[in-house]
């Protein structure tokens, strides 16, 4: 009777934060000969089409204490103990080699059944500044896995730089040729993430709208707003004559990229990661209420290397914006330079390097 594959299991939130990254181990790990589990919430669940279809889905009860009015937050641990409970029957059952955390409070139940059966178990940390989830299991892992360089854990914890990996689809875009700006169509990939996106639907369109005729005259616009905003954004560049296209929620995020002349982004870890693995110009605007402001964080990387301008969300204003954008779409030579210097700080072999610290973690476990 031939031997049945290792088993994976990945627990990750419900964000494109923590679920891109955790669908890039699934990815390589599959490759690998892996039989692959992903643990997470209805919320992640919304992530779950770009995994690859052999990937074994797993809703698990969990719930948040940052959203909701007191009796969801009163209610909260009771659902996270129920997911506990639940996960670890069927960690019981199943006997995972391995457990990875992704960050966020889906990915409680695994990681806890982890440490009650003591499976072998690592977390990855997107961010420069650690979540409250992996604060939590940072000393009861073997490993934190860092996306950025440095973080901070606490005292105890083993820390390693393995970067933020990317889905295949951004890898087979990996150093795509740059078009530097010229007077010919060019291209704008507006990207907000999950939240505080409506700052850029506020501001991008007028920002964009009041470049040079000659600038603007060539320009095409991709701009991820959220449903509640997407009409009113659609409605404005309609307007003003700017040939957009508004969705909530792009599939093809790593083609529209390696076309644009041009990104602008909040900081978020996976947003940071394709911006320099596909090697693009950037305008970055951390969230401002990102948790320790780890999105100034993730942005430091990238703006170090001056590949991207980093505009803090209280000084954001239509001028300052649009001044920004033109500066990188009338200067060729400036703008093919930040192309390069993202490419320079990019980590596109993290999926690989996440994928050898699990197989280890396991070798180490079967010794």
């Amino acid at each position: 009777m031939a031997e049945r594959a290792p088993l994976l299991v990945i627990a990750a939130g419900g964000t494109g934060g923590h679920m891109f990254p955790a669908q890039a181990l699934a990815e390589v790990m599959l490759r690998r000969g892996w039989r692959v589990k992903l643990s997470t919430d209805a919320r992640g669940a919304r992530y779950t089409g770009g995994f690859p279809h052999s990937t074994q889905i797993e809703q698990v009860a969990s719930a948040t204490f940052a959203r909701g009015g007191l009796v969801n937050k009163l209610l909260a641990p009771f659902h996270i103990l129920g997911g506990v409970l639940g996960a670890t029957l069927r960690m019981l059952r199943d006997r995972p080699e391995v457990v990875v955390g992704f960050g966020g409070y889906p990915s409680i139940p695994a990681l806890a059944a982890a440490v009650i059966l003591r499976r072998p178990r690592l977390i990855h940390e997107q961010n420069g500044v650690l979540g409250r989830v992996n604060t939590l299991f940072a000393k009861r892992v073997a490993v934190v896995a860092c996306g950025t360089w440095p973080t901070a854990v606490p005292a105890g914890a083993e820390a390693v730089h393995v970067g933020n990996p990317v889905r295949a689809a951004v890898l087979e875009r990996a150093g795509a040729g740059y078009i530097p700006p010229g007077d010919y169509p060019m291209s704008i990939l507006v990207i907000g993430g999950s939240q505080g996106a409506r700052i850029l639907s506020d501001v991008v369109p007028p920002a964009i709208a009041d470049l040079p005729p000659e600038i603007l005259r060539n320009i095409r616009v991709s701009h991820q707003a959220r449903d509640e905003d997407g009409a009113r954004v659609a409605a404005y560049y309609a307007d003003a004559g700017i040939d957009a296209e508004v969705q909530p929620f792009f599939r093809d995020v790593p083609a529209r990229m390696s076309e644009a002349q041009l990104v602008i982004s909040r900081a978020g870890a996976s947003s940071v990661a394709d911006i320099s693995v596909i090697g693009r110009p950037s305008i970055l605007i951390p969230y401002a209420a990102a948790a320790a402001d780890h999105q100034a964080a993730n942005a430091k990387g990238l703006a170090k290397a001056g590949a991207a301008i980093v505009i803090p969300e209280s000084r954001l204003a239509v001028e300052t914006l649009s001044e920004q954008i033109a500066a990188v779409l009338t200067n060729p030579e400036g703008a093919l330079q930040m192309s390069r210097a993202a490419l320079s700080v990019a980590m596109p072999d993290a999926p690989q390097h996440l994928a050898d610290m699990v197989e280890e973690l396991a070798g180490r476990a079967g010794t």
